[in-house]
Formats: C-alpha cells, sequence, structure tokens
C-alpha cells in the first residue's frame, strides 16, 4: 500500500491510524502549501479531488477520505480494535467520529481557512466571508466546550478504550495548535485528554516536519 499524504489533521488522522495499528506503508509527501498535490496530473487520477490523504492499495485501487481509509484499515486488519467488535461497538464510535467531525472539524477549518488561513486557501477554494469565518470559529468552540463536558473525567470518549474518535478529536486539537488556535478557556477535560493522547507513541506524527 502507498499512501499520499501532507500537513493537515486528515493526513495526520490516517498515519496516526497506521502507526496504532502497527501498519507500515509506503508515504509519498506533497506540499500542499505550494500545491503541489492540485498540479500533479498523475495524481488527480487517484483522487479526482485532489484532496490528502488518499490510500493506493496494491491493485491499484485508491480510497479517499480520511474516516474511510480508516474503516477499511480496520477491517483488514481487525487488531488491535480501534473502531468496534460489534456491531453496536462500530455504531457508538462511528456516532462519535461523526460528531467531532461535522459539529466541531468542519466549522473550524472552515473559520480557519475564511479567516486567519484566507491569504493561502482563497486563490485555490471558495472560502466563507470574514464575518461567516469568525462565527463558524465561535460555533466550533461551543461544540469543543459541549464535547468537554460529555468526556468528563474519562479519558477516552467512548467504549473507555481508545477508538477512532480519540484520534480524530486529538488530531483536530492538534491541527489548532499548528495555526495559533488553543482550546477554549474552561475545556480542562480536554486539555487533559489531550496531555494523555501526547503520550501515545503514534502522536510522534505530530513532532514531524512533513
Amino acid at each position: 500500500m502507498k499512501l499520499y499524504s501532507s500537513l493537515g489533521p486528515n493526513p495526520r488522522l490516517v498515519r496516526m491510524f497506521l502507526v496504532e495499528k502497527g501498519i507500515e506503508v509506503e508515504r509519498v509527501h506533497f506540499d500542499i502549501i505550494a500545491g503541489s498535490n492540485r498540479s500533479d496530473d498523475d495524481y488527480a487520477k487517484k483522487n479526482v479531488m485532489q484532496t490528502t490523504p488518499t490510500l493506493e492499495l496494491d491493485d491499484g485501487t485508491c480510497l479517499t477520505e480520511s474516516t474511510v481509509i480508516c474503516e477499511y484499515l480496520e477491517e483488514t486488519h481487525p487488531d488491535p480494535v480501534l473502531i468496534g467488535s460489534t456491531a453496536e461497538e462500530r455504531a457508538e464510535t462511528r456516532r462519535w467520529a461523526r460528531r467531532i467531525d461535522q459539529e466541531i472539524a468542519v466549522p473550524m477549518t472552515m473559520g480557519f481557512r475564511g479567516g486567519a488561513g484566507r491569504p493561502m486557501f482563497e486563490p485555490r477554494m471558495n472560502v466563507v466571508s470574514p464575518d461567516a469565518a469568525a462565527e463558524l470559529s465561535a460555533m466550533s468552540d461551543n461544540h469543543w466546550n459541549w464535547l468537554d463536558g460529555q468526556l468528563g473525567s474519562k479519558d477516552h470518549i467512548c467504549h473507555d478504550k481508545l477508538t477512532l474518535a480519540d484520534l480524530v478529536a486529538f488530531c483536530f486539537i492538534k491541527f489548532g495548535g499548528t495555526v495559533g488556535w488553543s482550546l477554549p478557556e474552561g475545556t480542562d477535560n480536554l486539555a487533559r485528554f489531550a496531555a494523555k493522547m501526547e503520550e501515545r507513541p503514534s502522536a510522534d506524527i505530530w513532532k514531524q516536519e512533513e
């Protein structure tokens, strides 16, 4: 298998998932700041959106979207379990991962692209207005506060063990730190959670330049 990746929370989510699974793959790095992924005609044939990450299988099949890739890896490499051992466990993990993605990560990234990240993103994609960006960022922060309450004193978001939901939350907390954002005031549970996640070997992905 070959992983086409870059900076950013979604490629690093897949890379952390791979480390947690103990899977080694060849990796091709794109400089997304320079837009190299969007100027590579061969890559466009593998991923029509030209986003990252993309996982190319040995038979040439290409999988895109970070959670889809993680789902595939879970099915083909079920040990250790990171989504669920039963239908009920998988449903619960997916519910939390989707909540974090839709209610927190989407407004967070859209707010960044239309706000602080506007000079980089506006030339290459549609971005919201500065006012909308501020509103989206505030919406995301409110949902971080909500998630903090849901986490409470637990170490993990669901099942009392590491799951995809934890990795999604951690990757977007780390992403925020790379662009000048920090967890909202009063989210001490999430700060504790993030510090605990930092101790995992897979978190070293965030210390690497690529």
